[in-house]
């Protein structure tokens, strides 16, 4: 009844509340931007066909933004999230925001809803624009707008992920720069340096141990290998493009596994960052 409407009406607000103080943020504004300008760029550099790749222009911008993204969206994601519950707790201002009927994991829920919007709409805006300048170069070609579209809804989840492992940050630190130190090392080892140490490993074994499938599945360990798996397995063409048409063939390797790895990428982290702000003593 009247309760339900009233938690429904807090949960909005605070979505509300977290979109707003995200576009007052000045640096996630050029950051945004900055995405948009990359995407438009590296699409419509990259989107031509060359040699005898038989291609659409749509599967090569899918193969050339998955790799953008990779870089760019947890980078982003993270400086939204870092200091969303330090910060506040911080300034002051979370006691006075628990002073109203709102419970604590509505404040989490709210703000990660708020920050999962401005990732999609920048993801929305920066790759819909950079997919119509590459349909109308290419003279209306529309082949591969299934896997283009996916990729889309991939890059918002993988901006999800890392939101919630940025929430996580934010409620196990005491201090803003604390939790901007462990973020930016976050960002390094799972975009960097995770890819670097398994090409190690797998130059060091020399294929006595690591098969094909046990390769990818320490891939599926990291969400942005899974990001890369679902994206350019999203067709055949693309697949081809990246590299993985053989090795998903040979294991039997579809979009649900590595889409199921993410979410629950998003999931564990979240409902971590909610059961330590539900015992934080602030």
């Amino acid at each position: 009844g009247s309760g339900g409407g009233g938690a429904r009406r807090s949960r909005l607000s605070r979505a509300g509340k977290g979109v707003r103080d995200g576009l007052r943020n000045r640096w996630i504004a050029g950051a945004v931007v900055v995405f948009a300008g990359l995407a438009l760029t590296l699409a419509f550099v990259g989107s031509t066909p060359v040699g005898t790749v038989k291609a659409s222009p749509l599967s090569i911008a899918v193969a050339s933004l998955s790799s953008l993204t990779v870089y760019l969206m947890p980078l982003i994601a993270l400086i939204l999230a870092y200091d969303t519950l330090v910060g506040e707790i911080e300034r002051g201002t979370m006691l006075l925001l628990l002073a109203y009927p709102v419970a604590r994991w509505q404040v989490i829920v709210g703000k990660f809803i708020g920050h999962v919007a401005i990732l999609l709409l920048a993801v929305v805006l920066g790759y819909g624009i950079a997919g119509a300048v590459v349909v109308a170069v290419a003279g209306g070609d529309m082949r591969g707008l299934d896997a283009y579209l996916a990729m889309v809804a991939n890059s918002a989840l993988l901006g999800a992920v890392f939101v919630a492992l940025g929430y996580l940050v934010s409620v196990l630190t005491r201090e803003r720069s604390a939790a901007a130190g462990i973020a930016l090392g976050l960002w390094i080892f799972m975009v960097v340096l995770y890819d670097l140490a398994l090409l190690g490993v797998l130059v060091a074994d020399k294929g006595r141990t690591i098969d094909q499938r046990l390769f990818v599945g320490l891939l599926l360990a990291s969400p942005t290998d899974a990001y890369r798996i679902v994206s350019l397995t999203s067709s055949n063409a693309v697949a081809a493009i990246g590299g993985l048409a053989g090795i998903a063939t040979r294991v039997g390797l579809g979009p649900g596994l590595p889409l199921a790895v993410m979410a629950a990428w998003v999931v564990l982290p979240l409902g971590a960052a909610m059961t330590v702000f539900q015992k934080k003593e602030l």
